[in-house]
């Protein structure tokens, strides 16, 4: 699943769209932080307020970052999270300052979640030793405004396996958004440094699939519809890929651009269309040879009628290849989508969706 975050510094109109945008798009979770300045103490106890009745009437929780002091200026402690929970913050973030013996303790009132990036083992162990409530527990990871300073693939995959190992079985991450950067360094706000400037569904797709992650969250505030309808799409299990024709038959693309099955025999250097030869009935005319030129890496491809009964099936390449005369080029997987392809594979259904 993915999910969108919300900071206290915005416009209470800006918040309410972000809670809209999650209902809308079936994101049932919000993250903020409750990171609180002494001087706005009065701003932040109204603004909680508001926030809850933003949550109630877009039926979204919140869960918020907390320190120990933010708890104390806030008025609340680990007996006494009333106000909290009436402004629809269902989980606790845990920032340093908490032990492992508070964190157990809050555990049992409230969800809560620790810093997937720092925790140990050894705290994991203490877990147990604690009575922490399982049902409460997530670990997330942290996300890095600074450039150059977000986590490697291979460290969180590290981490996450270890977390599972200890029984923890919630775990989430950051990804950018891809509209207005939060300040102040305005760099996105992602756990793996190799996620800052990339495509969202990418970054999604990425660890989700490959780094064991559950849950995904955009760090920063803004995020598209249609970057979120995409990433909609593919967790519902379609994979968009977005193409640039290089044709003019419009009748053509009109009618591959739709839901395909890569089948389930997986090649090696191509996606291989199940529907385009048992389901897609081609008139002739559009089977004819035509932009016959070398196959790079994301090229979508039919093959045309010289090439006997394999005439009208749809491909994607996943290398470079050369021309082929019995194989048209219709158009290309833009750069930013190529990363997607590694993530075709055998039964996986994709929909080609056509850019300018």
């Amino acid at each position: 699943m993915f999910y969108l975050s919300f900071y206290f510094t915005e416009q209470i109109d800006q918040i309410e769209k972000r809670f809209e945008q999650a209902n809308r798009f079936g994101c049932r979770e919000l993250f903020t932080s409750l990171h609180i300045p002494e001087d706005d103490l009065a701003i932040y106890r109204k603004r909680l307020q508001e926030i809850g009745e933003l949550a109630k009437r877009y039926e979204v929780g919140i869960v918020a970052d907390v320190t120990p002091a933010s708890l104390v200026k806030i008025g609340m402690d680990g007996d006494n999270l009333d106000l909290l929970v009436r402004s629809g913050i269902r989980g606790l973030r845990l920032d340093d300052g908490f032990s492992v013996e508070e964190a157990a303790q809050l555990s049992h009132q409230i969800k809560v979640v620790f810093n997937a990036s720092t925790v140990t083992e050894e705290e994991c162990d203490k877990l147990v030793a604690c009575d922490v409530n399982w049902n409460h527990l997530e670990a997330w990871h942290n996300f890095y405004p600074r450039p150059e300073t977000g986590l490697s693939k291979e460290t969180v995959i590290r981490k996450n396996k270890m977390l599972r190992r200890k029984g923890i079985r919630t775990i989430a991450a950051f990804i950018p958004g891809n509209k207005e950067k939060r300040g102040p360094l305005h760099q996105g706000l992602p756990t793996l440094e190799a996620h800052r400037n990339i495509d969202p569904l990418c970054a999604y797709a990425e660890l989700v699939r490959d780094c064991g992650v559950n849950k995904v969250f955009v760090g920063d505030g803004s995020m598209t519809d249609e970057a979120l309808m995409r990433m909609k799409e593919f967790r519902d299990g379609v994979i968009p890929l977005r193409y640039r024709p290089l044709i003019q038959q419009h009748e053509l693309l009109s009618m591959i651009e739709t839901v395909h099955t890569n089948r389930r025999d997986a090649a090696r250097d191509v996606i291989r269309s199940l529907e385009s030869r048992l389901s897609f009935l081609w008139p002739k005319h559009l089977m004819e040879p035509a932009c016959t030129i070398e196959r790079q890496k994301g090229s979508v491809t039919m093959d045309n009628i010289r090439y006997g009964r394999y005439a009208g099936e749809l491909q994607i390449t996943l290398t470079d290849l050369p021309a082929d005369d019995k194989v048209n080029v219709i158009g290309r997987i833009i750069a930013e989508d190529l990363p997607l392809l590694a993530y075709v594979g055998g039964g996986q259904r994709f929909r080609l969706v056509q850019v300018i």
